[in-house]
C-alpha cells in the first residue's frame, strides 16, 4: 500500500510540474519531496489548483522560490482563484506582487514586471 501511495504522489507532482514548471524549478531538487510533504493527506483538486496552493503556501511560509513567486503574481493577475471553485479570468485590470516582480493584466493580456538589477 505504502508504494502504491508514494507512486501516485510522485505522478500527481509530474503533473502539477508540468501546469507550475517555474513553481518546480524554483524548488530544483527540492521539488518532489516539497510536493509530497505537501500534498500526503489531501484530496487532488486538478493539477492547475493543487499548484496553486502550495505556491500560496509556500508565499505564506516566507519559501516560496523567485521563479514560483513571479509565475504566482502572473496567474493571480489573470484570474481568480479562491482556493475553492475554480479559477475565472479575470475581467478587469488587475495587479498582483510576488517576489520583487508586479504582474499587471489589461485587456487580458499579462506583463510581468521585473525590477532592473543594479
Amino acid at each position: 500500500m505504502e508504494a502504491a501511495r508514494r507512486a501516485l504522489l510522485r505522478k500527481r507532482a509530474g503533473e502539477v510540474a508540468r501546469h507550475w514548471p517555474l513553481l518546480a524549478a524554483g524548488l530544483a531538487a527540492a521539488w518532489p519531496g516539497t510536493f509530497t510533504e505537501w500534498a500526503a493527506g489531501r484530496p487532488g483538486n486538478g493539477s492547475l489548483r493543487d499548484g496553486w496552493d502550495l505556491a500560496r503556501e509556500l508565499r505564506d511560509r516566507g519559501t516560496l522560490p523567485s521563479l514560483g513567486a513571479e509565475e504566482l503574481a502572473t496567474r493571480e493577475a489573470a484570474a481568480r482563484y479562491d482556493g475553492r471553485t475554480p479559477p475565472r479570468p479575470r475581467r478587469l485590470p488587475a495587479v498582483a506582487r510576488a517576489g520583487g516582480a508586479v504582474a499587471v493584466q489589461l485587456a487580458g493580456r499579462v506583463r510581468l514586471i521585473r525590477p532592473a538589477h543594479r
